[in-house]
């Protein structure tokens, strides 16, 4: 199948998630030293990130970028210069391979006021990571679950007789609070060809008409290990970036079988917006400092605090250290705070524009394009329903 995008590219040719698959034309702090008390206690969290970038002062982000003839790993500093990576790193996999002797290293790099090569506004991003393995959260912000179970055509036989929305919604949070205290994470993998860059089109495909939003935290693990603690969960974490997990809510859920959702409507082409650039974990003082905001069109849609989370990162992570082999790369997103197109009764049309940011971690900006149907017809197109 064939997209229109502002790049003049078509998906089938590749293009996306990694250099490889590209076609088109004073010293710093080191990490011991760096805490939230490093930075000026007067200072709002608005006048400590750059206009130009939106990082943090202070900080830098790590990503793949393309000068138009070839993409490399850069470091990014808050001001917008850029440094070329590539003589040191293949690619930004290869930095988290080994992470803390390579963080050390950026360090000392950023230090070099003369190391800058490029300016970030006339880069093109790519995907940060080209090929992580994916753990994408599922149902972990306390107010959007409650939203939803409130809401939701799908759980509104345990609405009380007469109960009102206020009183279900209370009721649902609650239980939300209770799942903090005793419950368990819940995950699914995905597909690391959904990835795309922070400003590239996203595609709205040919099947299902509800394509939906939602922006999330991202975290990047930094190094393996098995079975571990919460409190060691927290020394996996590399860094932080923002994703867009997008979906097309209208075929997720499946009556024509009893595992009940299709999780591979949220990983289409171009449904993973992601980056700018990740941010090295030891600069962001706490996620209670975080906020995800979203607007399409303008219009604010998502303007939640990451802190509302009911599993933490590293919760998270101890969860999936017992079920999976957590790697060096490896991408974990945090789940979707309230705000999503479900919510709001509208979902994403062709021409739309998403406009992102997460606190510390930068912006995307994302035009909606719909997908151009092929001349051949589908073998399967959407599921049936059996069960009837």
């Amino acid at each position: 199948m064939q997209q229109r995008s502002s790049h003049g590219y078509s998906r089938d040719r590749g293009v996306g998630n990694g250099c490889l698959e590209q076609r088109s034309s004073d010293k710093v702090l080191r990490l011991n030293a760096i805490s939230p008390s490093t930075f000026d206690d007067a200072m709002t969290v608005s006048d400590n990130i750059h206009p130009a970038t939106g990082l943090r002062h202070g900080s830098f982000g790590i990503g793949t970028f393309s000068d138009g003839n070839r993409c490399f790993a850069a470091l990014v500093k808050p001001d917008g210069r850029v440094m070329d990576l590539s003589s040191r790193f293949r690619d930004t996999h290869q930095i988290f391979d080994d992470w803390q002797r390579n963080f050390d290293a950026l360090v000392d790099l950023d230090a070099r006021a003369d190391a800058a090569q490029h300016d970030f506004a006339a880069l093109r991003s790519l995907p940060p990571l080209a090929h992580p393995n994916m753990l994408c959260a599922g149902s972990n912000y306390k107010t959007h679950v409650a939203q939803m179970l409130t809401k939701n055509k799908f759980n509104q036989h345990n609405r009380l007789p007469g109960e009102s929305d206020e009183n279900f919604f209370k009721r649902n949070y609650a239980f939300m609070e209770r799942r903090a205290r005793e419950g368990t994470p819940f995950f699914w993998t995905g597909l690391h060809s959904s990835l795309v860059g922070a400003n590239e089109d996203v595609v709205l495909p040919v099947l299902g008409e509800q394509p939906d939003w939602e922006l999330e935290l991202g975290v990047v693990v930094g190094r393996h290990q098995r079975y571990a603690s919460v409190d060691e969960a927290q020394g996996l974490i590399a860094g932080y970036v923002m994703v867009n997990d997008l979906g097309t809510v209208d075929i997720f859920r499946r009556t024509d079988v009893h595992f009940g959702y299709d999780w591979i409507g949220k990983h289409q082409p171009t449904f993973k917006p992601a980056g700018p650039f990740i941010v090295p974990a030891a600069f962001i003082p706490s996620i209670d400092e975080i906020r995800i905001e979203l607007k399409v069109n303008g219009k604010p849609m998502q303007d939640w605090p990451a802190n509302d989370m009911i599993f933490t990162p590293a919760q998270y992570l101890a969860y999936a250290s017992e079920r999976v082999n957590l790697v060096p790369g490896d991408l974990l997103i945090m789940g979707s705070p309230p705000g999503n197109g479900a919510h709001h009764g509208r979902f994403l049309q062709d021409g739309d524009v998403i406009e992102s940011t997460v606190t510390y971690l930068g912006r995307q900006r994302n035009r909606c394009v719909k997908e151009m149907a092929s001349e051949r017809p589908l073998a399967f197109g959407l599921w049936k329903n059996l069960m009837n």
